[in-house]
């Protein structure tokens, strides 16, 4: 982590398996030895906080601590201690809490993504992540890609280790090995010397994956969600024609929806003056359903007045674990964009970008890559650069999300299409096309088996 010392450390410290037969490691024993490693050296500065959580039950409560140590303004070390599942609905990975079954997984354990969620928004180089995990059997068995741990804005590494063979829970070997070597280091090891350190010294499986930051290619830092261009608010209402009050659900605490054509005027209504408009709660019905009244109509007096940025709204949608309605307001507010500025517009792929990363969030790399490919290519369509900031990115997003497909039909779906964009674009960072070239090889042999 990167600190110049004087701004104080945080850490976060979550030990978490599911109690009863479901315990496949006893992952609180390893506080103890964590204990006695002063926080400071944890992070190393002059001073630093500690939060623990031992076996807790509810994600959100985990959630409410990531976050609160996701504000910290100094360097940030999360340790997670505890047991890989994957929820059976999507087979997306989650981190087991104390009430978690097989068949609860997706509403008792803590998604891995939302650690990207929280994190990265975090200024580079100051956060670490250091993982202690073992895997059920079901995890185990459809591991993905490590790449997909991933988590944005911060480094991770540590280990995941395959389930117990006995009866006895597994010991978080990793973590006493981090935990004696901090507290007889005499400066603080850097968090890849610390990895390699504790690897070495924790005797883990032979078969245990190592979790290390990737570095080729775009994967390594995946940027968050995407801001809209400065300069492409709407424009303001026409002098004389005042826009039209935004549809409002009676009692809601969400914002309203995008603005509908203005009745009467025979075409799109434009909305007021902002940034960028404000996100529906939910796509709003063509026809309002019969149990419901229409809606009452806001004031023009409150519409003139600056409406909210919609990104906080869909992105705390998305945290929650609510992507259909995140990604149905994103949608919705695409569909706004082509009709007030054309499909063309840096409004239209803006919001295509945005739905591309909650994609990404919800775990479906597929729809996230191909979005971003469609994004790229609207990019280039548009007569930006080749190696223009916004079009690099998409690209390395894309390719980011490629790496997490593994060798499935979608990776080589997909693959000709971000061949074609990553030599034509293949960005600043070195070896970004060369780890294509490689996978793409791999992909072949895979297929001819």
């Amino acid at each position: 982590m990167i600190g110049d010392g004087t701004v104080p450390g945080a850490v976060l410290l979550l030990a978490a398996a599911p109690v009863g037969r479901g315990r496949l490691v006893d992952a609180a024993s390893a506080l103890p030895a964590l204990a006695a490693v002063r926080p400071e050296v944890l992070t190393g500065t002059a001073a630093a906080g500690v939060v623990e959580l031992v076996d807790p039950a509810d994600p959100q409560v985990v959630l409410v601590r990531l976050r609160s140590a996701a504000a910290a303004p100094g360097p940030l070390l999360v340790l997670l201690i505890g047991q890989l599942t994957l929820d059976r609905r999507q087979q997306l990975p989650h981190l087991a809490l104390a009430r978690t079954t097989a068949a609860t997984a997706r509403y008792t354990a803590l998604p891995w993504h939302w650690l990207s969620a929280e994190l990265q928004f975090r200024p580079p180089g100051t956060t670490t992540v250091l993982a202690d995990l073992t895997a059920d059997q079901a995890a185990w068995e459809r591991l993905p890609p490590l790449s997909a741990l991933a988590v944005a804005g911060a480094e991770l590494y540590g280990a995941v280790s395959p389930p117990p063979g006995r009866r006895a829970p597994a010991e978080p070997l990793y973590s006493r090995a981090v935990a004696g070597l901090l507290r007889s280091a005499t400066g603080r090891p850097s968090p890849a010397e610390l990895h390699d350190l504790a690897v070495a010294r924790a005797g883990l499986a032979a078969e245990a994956r190592l979790l290390t930051p990737l570095t080729t290619g775009p994967a390594d830092a995946y940027p968050g969600l995407p801001v809209l261009p400065s300069g492409t608010a709407p424009p303001p209402p026409s002098p004389g024609r005042p826009a039209p009050p935004a549809p409002a659900v009676a009692g809601s605490p969400h914002p309203a929806a995008p603005p509908a054509s203005a009745p009467g005027t025979g075409g799109p209504a434009a909305p007021a003056p902002a940034r960028s408009p404000v996100p529906p709660a939910r796509p709003a019905p063509a026809t309002p359903p019969a149990s419901r009244p229409p809606a009452p109509a806001v004031s023009t007096a409150s519409a003139s007045a600056a409406p909210e940025d919609p990104h906080p709204a869909i992105l705390a949608a998305a945290r929650e674990g609510r992507h259909g309605e995140a990604a149905a307001m994103a949608a919705a507010w695409e569909q706004h964009a082509l009709r007030h500025h054309g499909p063309d517009s840096a409004e239209a792929v803006h919001w295509l970008e945005v739905r591309a990363d909650l994609a990404r969030l919800a775990g479906d790399f597929g729809r996230s890559c191909e979005l971003w490919l469609s994004a790229a290519s609207a990019r280039l369509g548009a007569g930006e650069p080749e190696d223009g900031r916004d079009l690099v990115a998409a690209v390395d997003r894309a390719h980011h999300c490629w790496e997490q497909l593994g060798d499935g039909d979608t990776a080589r779906r997909l693959v000709s299409r971000l061949a074609t964009l990553r030599h034509r674009v293949p960005g600043p960072r070195p070896g970004a096309v060369e780890a294509l070239e490689r996978r793409i090889e791999t992909l072949g042999a895979v297929g001819a088996n």
